[in-house]
């Protein structure tokens, strides 16, 4: 069975693609295929909104608080299904908190600004801003287009702006000599657009 819900640290996640617009240097899934033990890879099986659901309903009683779009692929890239699994939770569990861990390619994938069909349904989004400026940034990201690191920011304001608990993330400690990452300005870049920041541990040996 695919595990399109799995648990790290008493919280619930929804593993809903492994396609995504970056391949991050850092990335967990360049090294491992499992995390804590439930394999990620859907080995080219289509997810369809109706299976993670049906996960959802097997696993609730071990979901307590918040509930997570994040796995081994940008969540974004099914946008259509996060929706409708978005609806469901807030219909079925409504003391579940729901967050999108997501690279901020969103609009880019949906080729339409999907922010106002999402402000509605989750209540907090953390965006990979990865570094201070589009350089740095193509070197640890390495995305698949042209662009992706003002398309990240352009999307993390539209989420500002509907009212979206936003967070800019970046990883700290990954071979910094290659990749050398700005905290104090990208702190500020989080900051002039109203959203909140965080550094996340680089962790070497993964969950």
């Amino acid at each position: 069975m695919q595990n399109l819900v799995y648990f790290l640290y008493d919280k619930a996640y929804i593993n809903i693609t492994n396609a995504c617009t970056n391949s991050c240097a850092f990335c967990l899934r360049n090294d491992k295929d499992d995390v804590k033990g439930a394999y990620m890879w859907h080995d080219g099986a289509k997810v369809d909104a109706s299976d993670v659901i049906a996960q959802i309903e097997e696993k609730k009683s071990k979901i307590n608080g918040e509930i997570v779009f994040c796995g081994y692929g940008e969540p974004l890239c099914r946008y259509n299904e996060v929706i409708e699994v978005a609806k469901y939770i807030k219909e079925k569990l409504p003391d579940i908190k729901i967050r999108i861990n997501t690279n901020g390619h969103g609009n880019f994938i949906a080729k339409e600004n999907i922010v106002p069909k999402l402000a509605p349904l989750i209540d907090s989004i953390s965006i990979s801003l990865n570094a201070q400026n589009e350089e740095v940034y193509n070197k640890i990201s390495q995305p698949s287009f042209d662009g992706a690191y003002n398309e990240m920011l352009n999307f993390a304001k539209l989420c500002v702006e509907a009212g979206i608990d936003t967070t800019l993330s970046i990883v700290s400690g990954y071979k910094t000599d290659l990749y050398p990452v700005n905290v104090e300005l990208c702190q500020s870049i989080a900051e002039n657009i109203g959203a909140k920041f965080r550094v996340r541990e680089w962790i070497q040996n993964g969950y």
